[in-house]
């Protein structure tokens, strides 16, 4: 593993990253967590053009906040997520299997070949798997934990169980996030009414591709000898 950035600093801004963006899709904001996003920081010029939208239309979007601010999103969230009051029902469906099944259906084998994983990492049903295993929330929750695990490896100084977490979250980003996140985010920018689910599409897909260069740069020793073997 390399290590010649920070990887304590970078590990911490994923954690923080992969819990805030699995927060926001999994359910529709209250008011603790409008207050939490108007006190965040927005960076800019991070050298990703989708990142640096959608942090840009978030403090534009923030800063305009009013008392019908929850009101709004609550409605853009159903409509976005849902299909709720749109024409022909369409949405952008935050689930993995209707990206990536011929009949855009439900529990497809994208569902099944997530639930395997989630297994092997010892993790079993939680209240946020209702919404389904592939559900775009539980997807980044699960890179969220093998974040952690990787971090309190490194903690250790055990590097092997650390690179072999990240490992996972490197195929996982590979097999299954940069599949289907980039149609799920041109799907919310259609038909998303507000900036702040617009600003949440381009920082998704801009975050994944993001964290998948780190993560090929952090292991590029482990993923050559993948690669040789």
């Amino acid at each position: 593993m390399a290590k010649e950035i920070n990887l304590e600093s970078v590990m911490q801004g994923r954690l923080a990253t992969y819990g805030m963006l699995a927060r926001l899709y999994r359910e529709e904001m209250d008011a603790a967590s409008l207050k939490a996003m108007m006190a965040m920081r927005c960076p800019i010029n991070t050298g990703n053009a989708d990142v640096d939208a959608g942090y840009r239309l978030f403090h534009k979007y923030l800063s305009g906040a009013w008392e019908r601010t929850l009101e709004d999103l609550e409605r853009d969230y159903l409509r976005t997520f849902i299909g709720a009051n749109t024409t022909g029902h369409s949405a952008a469906y935050p689930n993995e299997s209707v990206h990536t099944s011929p009949e855009r259906l439900l529990m497809q084998d994208a569902r099944d070949e997530i639930l395997a994983l989630y297994r092997a990492a010892g993790l079993r049903s939680l209240d946020s798997w209702k919404m389904g295993e592939d559900h775009i929330a539980v997807e980044l929750e699960y890179m969220q934990i093998k974040t952690l695990r990787a971090m309190e490896a490194l903690k250790k100084d055990d590097v092997e169980t650390a690179s072999a977490e990240m490992l996972c979250q490197y195929h996982f980003i590979v097999d299954h996030l940069q599949g289907w996140i980039p149609f799920l985010a041109q799907d919310m920018l259609k038909f998303a009414e507000t900036d702040f689910y617009r600003a949440l599409a381009y920082l998704t897909r801009g975050f994944i591709e993001v964290d998948k260069d780190f993560l090929e740069n952090v292991l590029s020793e482990e993923l050559e000898a993948e690669r040789a073997a």
